[in-house]
């Protein structure tokens, strides 16, 4: 039962996630917030939502393992299995793609979230830390996007989820939606995999790192296998460098602030390492403009299965 509780809780928090993003992108809209903003801020928040409401309520029950499986763990799948399983599908030409900048700042963020870990704990100062970075990626992208606009460059997309033609009442369906599935399924999942890990004798951390990781992961993944099927690999890897990076700075800087994250000496030993690792295999693609092909795929792949072996044995 509590495999099933928790798998109807990851459901619930996906669906929720995505009702929060459609209903506040519109209303933001609606309220005349400029499209750029929507774009680099609610978009960015509400769809790492129920990572941020899973790590939250991990704090809350004391389960802090959890918390901080669940973003490191979130980071080393959006590599290793985001982008491998798509690329075993189709190559993906990112030879083609502009993002050393962004990567630049995510492997920054990584190192930073590394050195904070060393102190033991993610509390609030190591919150308003992690926070004061993303406040200057966010003014960087602002500042770029505004850049990029005043070229001449003046098609800008509508945030994910917009749709001018939604009626009032529907948005305010889609906010009621998010606001409660949110918190609802948070509390199955975590409730549950903490059930689930008493039960098979591993810890919270183990966990986070695998089953609850991986499962919210997943839209990434949808997101990836179709747009490496529709040959988009700068959407690929511009919301995978981008996920991870907002991981980090945001999920954690926010619940920190919740309550104190202690870390577990098997993050220093092992876990960061493997996701700074994945993190650093981006570098032929990122700066040799190399494309990740099959091959890539199959290699990226395989070290995530060889990651959870090692995990969780």
């Amino acid at each position: 039962m509590p495999w099933v509780l928790s798998g109807l809780g990851l459901v619930i928090l996906l669906l929720a996630g995505d009702a929060l993003v459609k209903g506040a992108v519109n209303l933001a809209l609606r309220l005349g917030i400029p499209a750029l903003i929507v774009s680099l801020t609610i978009v960015a928040f509400g769809t790492s939502a129920p990572e941020l409401l899973i790590s939250i309520k991990a704090i809350l029950d004391n389960a802090p393992g959890l918390a901080l499986g669940n973003v490191v763990g979130s980071n080393t799948a959006n590599i290793l299995l985001v982008l491998g399983i798509p690329a075993l599908l189709a190559t993906m030409h990112t030879s083609e793609c502009a993002t050393r900048k962004t990567y630049n700042f995510m492997i920054a963020a990584t190192l930073l979230f590394i050195g904070l870990a060393f102190r033991g704990v993610f509390d609030w100062l190591a919150g308003l830390v992690l926070l004061g970075a993303l406040g200057y990626v966010l003014l960087d992208q602002l500042r770029d996007a505004r850049n990029h606009r005043r070229c001449g460059a003046d098609d800008m997309d509508e945030p994910e989820g917009a749709d001018p033609s939604m009626p009032t009442w529907q948005i305010i369906v889609f906010l009621a939606l998010g606001l409660v599935g949110l918190p609802v399924g948070a509390g199955l999942l975590v409730d549950n995999a903490t059930i689930i890990a008493q039960a098979y004798g591993v810890s919270d951390t183990v966990i986070g790192l695998t089953l609850v990781a991986i499962g919210t992961s997943l839209p990434e993944l949808a997101t990836t296998v179709m747009a490496a099927l529709r040959r988009q690999a700068d959407v690929v890897l511009g919301s995978v460098i981008g996920s991870n990076m907002f991981n980090l700075l945001a999920i954690i800087g926010i619940a920190s602030l919740v309550g104190p994250i202690t870390v577990d000496p098997e993050f220093l030993q092992f876990d960061l390492w493997v996701m700074l690792g994945a993190s650093l295999l981006l570098i032929p693609f990122v700066f040799l403009k190399r494309d990740i092909t099959r091959v890539w795929g199959i290699i990226l792949t395989a070290l995530y299965a060889l990651y959870l072996v090692v995990v969780l044995i």
